[in-house]
């Protein structure tokens, strides 16, 4: 009998019944409240009169017109680099203990953003009500008392001339575990310090066996090499014959959806699949209840939310967001609308794009999707493409062709002839024309889009298709950074990139 599964499956349904109503528009003002009071002395609160604003009635809407956008680039070079040369106080009291690099999909160059220990507490805190949500998933007893393999970048962080550490985030909030889960935490600390991914994972490979696995945690695509490496290993046919108490998947940093059948190919049984959504500048979301797949936002730990309509007059080449872009808050988003995701936050983010898309599934559970990035909204010729968009295609074609595609990315390319092609290359295994793939993959994105269906009939000359394997592109994320961690793949790249891509392609992995 699970006696020590069954106290903390206990403690959680206590917990959860002891959780007051649900109001994510009132726990976002006292959010907002909350981080003007502790600002309202820093360069930055200073600079925008947050004080000012606290005294106002309609304090959210003041705080929209008084403080402007900021990406990266602008918040990094008006405020952010002041802390690089020691200042402090600058955008949130005292002084970052981390930074996080951020590994994304975009650039060579890592972003550095502050993570404070607030920002520290507030993911616990996040994490605290991951935990709490499990009781709707009715796990049975035993689960409580399984190892969890997290699957992030390494713990082993870096220390700056400053004496501040930097690290992507995984590595920062695993080297930050409680002490009462590190029992629990696999692959542990020896192992998770290792800095190259290869050697990582060749090390969880190897100790495998030792591990009684419950959950697994990490963003798909390393995931499955990882499995893949531990099922090649130990010459076995699925992952189960070596894990058989795995129950629980907890994905992150894009969609699952994209991934699943590739993923479920590597598992004996079913397993509860949970999506959260953990970034550089906090933890946004989590999925709390098993009807669905879409995630809540974590609406009352030190994060303010606000969303920009995600249209074409909105937004600018590079993703970023034009002066007078209108945001709402909470209380007004609406559903079927994509919205450019704004985050102010503990860490001294303020108004912050973070670069993502999202739709509301659920407006009073204050629950969302992920639905692609800024800068991968595909509108060369008018055809406006979204990731999600890109994503259902993906999941058409492997449901379709009966096919596995495990990475993809796109370009609206200029060809020989002087016209515009959507150039597509996909990773997968299977050995097809890719003419016919190309044909079936547009009379899709025909019917599932009728701005890219006006665009096939004006400027879009049409379809190209290329096959490669999915090692490909984990090599190409290689070339360009690094395996494993947060690194995921460009969905869509401009014409530069792609021109390198095509290059690297050509030279080492043409199929």
């Amino acid at each position: 009998m699970a006696i020590l599964g069954g106290i903390i499956k206990g403690i959680i349904n206590i917990a959860n019944t002891s959780i007051t109503d649900f109001n994510p528009v009132k726990e976002q003002e006292e959010v907002l409240i909350d981080l003007l009071k502790k600002a309202k002395n820093t360069q930055f609160g200073k600079s925008y009169n947050f004080h000012e604003i606290l005294n106002t009635e309609n304090f959210t809407k003041e705080f929209s017109e008084r403080v402007p956008y900021f990406d990266y680039n602008k918040i990094n070079k008006e405020w952010w680099q002041k802390i690089h040369d020691d200042e402090i106080n600058v955008t949130w009291p005292g002084d970052p203990s981390y930074f996080a690099l951020s590994s994304g999909t975009t650039g060579k160059e890592s972003k550095r953003i502050p993570v404070t220990d607030d920002m520290i507490s507030a993911i616990r805190s996040s994490g605290i009500k991951q935990v709490l949500s499990l009781k709707n998933f009715d796990l049975p007893a035993d689960f409580f008392e399984k190892e969890i393999m997290m699957l992030g970048s390494s713990t082993d962080l870096n220390e700056r001339a400053d004496e501040k550490l930097e690290g992507e985030i995984s590595g920062i909030t695993a080297s930050n575990i409680p002490f009462w889960f590190k029992p629990y935490y696999k692959p542990g600390v020896e192992i998770a310090e290792i800095d190259d991914w290869d050697k990582r994972v060749e090390k969880i490979a190897q100790r495998a066996k030792d591990w009684d696995i419950g959950a697994l945690s990490g963003i798909p695509s390393w995931m499955e090499l990882m499995i893949q490496k531990v099922i090649d290993y130990h010459n076995v046919k699925h992952i189960h014959e070596i894990w058989p108490n795995l129950q629980v998947y907890t994905s992150g940093g894009v969609s699952f959806a994209s991934y699943e059948k590739s993923f479920n190919a590597l598992l004996g049984k079913p397993i509860t699949v949970i999506d959260t959504y953990l970034a550089s500048e906090g933890y946004i979301a989590t999925q709390v209840r098993p009807e669905t797949d879409a995630m809540q936002l974590n609406t009352s730990n030190g994060i303010y939310f606000e969303f920009v309509p995600f249209e074409a007059d909105y937004i600018q080449p590079d993703g970023s967001l034009v002066d007078d872009a209108p945001s709402i808050t909470l209380a007004d988003v609406k559903l079927n609308q994509d919205y450019v995701l704004i985050i102010s936050t503990v860490s001294g983010s303020w108004r912050y794009i973070i670069g993502d898309t999202i739709e509301f599934t659920d407006v009073e559970r204050a629950e969302i999707k992920i639905t692609g990035r800024t800068k991968f909204f595909l509108n060369t010729v008018g055809s406006q493409l979204s990731v999600n968009k890109m994503d259902d295609a993906m999941q058409h074609l492997e449901e379709k062709l009966n096919i596995e595609i495990k990475e993809y990315t796109i370009c609206a390319k200029r060809h020989q002839d002087d016209e515009f092609y959507h150039t597509w290359y996909l990773g997968t295994d299977a050995e097809l024309n890719e003419k016919e793939i190309a044909s079936e993959l547009d009379t899709f994105l025909k019917e599932a889009n009728k701005n890219y269906k006006v665009a096939r009939s004006k400027a879009l000359k049409g379809v190209k298709v290329t096959l490669v394997k999915p090692d490909v592109f984990y090599e190409w994320n290689a070339h360009n950074k690094k395996k494993g961690g947060q690194i995921k793949t460009e969905r869509v790249m401009g014409e530069d990139k792609f021109n390198e891509w095509e290059e690297f392609v050509k030279e080492q992995y043409v199929v």
